[in-house]
């Protein structure tokens, strides 16, 4: 493959399979036409096809193109093997979880070629900065809060809470969430089965009635919000998530929202986590999604927006710096 181009970017973007895109709800695909609109040349690969050989990082990967057809919503050119430091510009990371050790040995790899070849996001921060270990550090914007293997702490915890919430600690998706009232006799079968089935803590804590009416999704882009979405839950359910069947209302952003933003916004920033979801519940932040968040599409439809716009302008600022 021929060096950078001068005249235009190319992008890599390095993601699950564009067989299983939604391309009416994935922020992915809205990024990847962006980009496309701008004229960058687009590639495709996977985590699997990351190889570090003899000094350098390359990547099997194939040119891209995509287009809003339901069924036909991308072309692959032929496979090629690329060196991502002298042959990408930017590197989107942008596979789901699980944040496991192949997602971690990911961002090892990607530290090698940022930022000569910009990551987005930063890859070392991705991997400091977990959704549900990351918010720790803004403990007092949160609810209360446990991450734990005990389950006698939990239990105590509970009893302090009256009703509790547990979440494996790196899932996904509203994937694994359980809420607890108060005389609930199935928390020592629940903590079993999480603790068998992983070496992980959980995280506990305590439920916020709030849910009820909405889990907001906010969107910052270089520590600023740009966007937000209000998730929410189906009749009898808790998870929000839209994935989980949660629905999606327009929402602007509260006073206390927004002192969330600016409070967490230049950490953000500092970081290189340009494009950022963070999830807040009565004025309560709970999570900072960094490794691959969601909702662009969503906040669009509501406020006549074009957020993958916001992020690619930000991303050919660097890229220009």
């Amino acid at each position: 493959m021929s060096q950078k181009s001068e005249k235009t970017f190319n992008v890599a973007f390095q993601m699950d399979p564009m067989e299983s895109v939604n391309i009416d709800g994935d922020s992915s695909f809205v990024l990847q036409l962006e980009a496309q609109k701008r004229g960058y040349s687009l590639f495709h690969y996977g985590p699997d096809d990351l190889t570090y050989s003899q000094g350098q990082v390359v990547a099997t990967m194939r040119p891209l193109t995509v287009k809003r057809e339901h069924g036909n919503h991308f072309t692959y050119g032929d496979p090629r093997r690329v060196n991502l430091e002298t042959d990408i510009d930017v590197v989107l990371m942008r596979q789901d979880p699980p944040f496991d050790m192949s997602y971690i040995t990911a961002t090892h790899l990607l530290d090698m070629v940022h930022p000569k070849t910009l990551v987005v996001n930063d890859p070392t921060h991705v991997r400091n900065a977990p959704e549900k270990l990351f918010v720790m550090q803004f403990s007092d914007l949160m609810p209360p809060t446990m991450i734990t293997r005990s389950e006698s702490e939990a239990r105590a915890f509970w009893d302090q809470h009256g009703e509790i919430v547990v979440k494996p600690l790196y899932g996904m998706g509203g994937t694994g969430v359980f809420h607890l009232k108060q005389g609930d006799s199935n928390l020592s079968s629940l903590l079993e089965l999480f603790f068998e089935s992983s070496r992980e803590p959980v995280m506990v804590q305590k439920f916020l009635p709030d849910v009820a009416g909405g889990d907001k999704r906010i969107i910052l882009v270089d520590g600023k919000a740009v966007g937000a979405i209000n998730r929410v839950p189906a009749a009898g359910e808790i998870r929000s998530n839209l994935v989980a069947g949660g629905r999606a209302e327009p929402s602007g952003l509260t006073a206390r929202e927004q002192e969330i933003c600016d409070r967490i916004g230049p950490s953000l920033k500092d970081r290189g986590l340009t494009f950022v979801g963070i999830d807040v519940i009565g004025g309560w932040l709970t999570e900072i999604n960094v490794t691959s968040p969601t909702g662009l599409q969503a906040i669009n439809r509501f406020d006549t927006i074009t957020l993958e716009a916001v992020i690619w302008d930000a991303i050919e600022q660097k890229l220009n710096d």
